[in-house]
């Protein structure tokens, strides 16, 4: 059996059986993903428009929402075809390449956010040397590392799970491949693709988390450092947005994945949270939240009129 499958494609069974909750899901999930489309694209127009936003801060932003885009695009899209269609079938080479993107995707946010942290302490910590700390090399060079670093460790953990072999089980209680979905599945040893998961999980996710916390508690101390309340809470406003994007992205995930791989209710929910409803959040955070944004669609506006 070694290096031989002889199972060719897996059942997605992910969020109910009924067809007529499956045309409501359906309903539902495709206004989620136009508006995950629109609110992304158009808070990506007006970076790119208004002059004022071409700052670190909303490049970070605009390759945030890219990046929304390609994560909700990699699942959404599937689960909607298979809400539509009677057989949920996907191949296993289809499978393992949504699995690589979603954790891919995953993990460039994940750094992303970090880099955004960190772009947060900066400004608050150092506002008249930000323009040239944070220069355009620098950003340049902490994007293409954040995706670098991402898809490497996406890279090496399907280059590992490419060694599994399904010869029995083909459904997965979930509305997508994700790595942890699929060891269970396999009819061989799974402790390599498991300790490879779980030592970049550590690494990356975790690290990345413990980088974005000690640049919170950073920014704390610099704040409270402050004379003036109304340097407070000018500080404290340009950190709740990044700061609610955070909570939604590291709370439903990191939950998603301390969870035991048995397609409950629960995990669905954590997994819809993260990989479907937070890219359709984050502009909404961003734009509600953020005073220059909201300043910068009003100009795109007048100009237009």
């Amino acid at each position: 059996m070694r290096n031989h499958s002889v199972v060719s494609e897996f059942i997605l069974f992910g969020l109910s059986a009924d067809p007529q909750i499956e045309a409501l899901l359906f309903v539902l999930f495709l206004v989620i993903y136009l508006l995950t489309l629109m609110g992304n694209l158009m808070l990506l127009l007006v970076i790119r428009a208004d002059s004022c936003l071409h700052t670190p801060m909303y490049f970070f932003l605009g390759q945030l929402s890219f990046l929304d885009l390609c994560h909700s695009s990699v699942t959404v899209p599937k689960l909607l075809e298979s809400l539509l269609s009677e057989k949920k079938t996907i191949s296993v080479e289809g499978c393992l390449a949504q699995a690589f993107f979603v954790f891919a995707t995953g993990g460039t946010e994940s750094c992303l956010l970090t880099v955004m942290a960190y772009d947060r302490y900066v400004a608050i910590s150092s506002p008249l040397l930000y323009g040239q700390m944070m220069n355009r090399q620098l950003c340049m060079g902490l994007v293409w590392g954040s995706w670098s670093v991402a898809f490497l460790d996406a890279l090496i953990n399907i280059l590992v799970a490419l060694n599994l072999d399904f010869c029995g089980a083909q459904n997965i209680h979930h509305f997508s491949c994700e790595l942890p979905s699929l060891y269970s599945l396999s009819c061989c040893d799974v402790s390599a693709s498991f300790t490879v998961l779980l030592c970049s999980s550590l690494l990356h996710f975790f690290g990345n988390f413990l980088l974005i916390f000690f640049s919170y508690v950073c920014i704390l101390f610099t704040i409270l450092s402050m004379n003036a309340t109304t340097g407070r809470n000018k500080a404290f406003s340009t950190c709740s947005s990044h700061l609610t994007a955070v909570i939604f992205f590291y709370g439903s995930g990191l939950l998603r994945y301390l969870m035991p791989n048995l397609g409950s209710t629960q995990e669905l929910i954590f997994s819809l949270h993260y990989s479907v409803v937070t890219p359709m959040l984050n502009p909404v955070i961003y734009s509600l939240k953020n005073k220059e944004v909201k300043a910068a669609v009003r100009r795109i506006l007048r100009k237009r009129v």
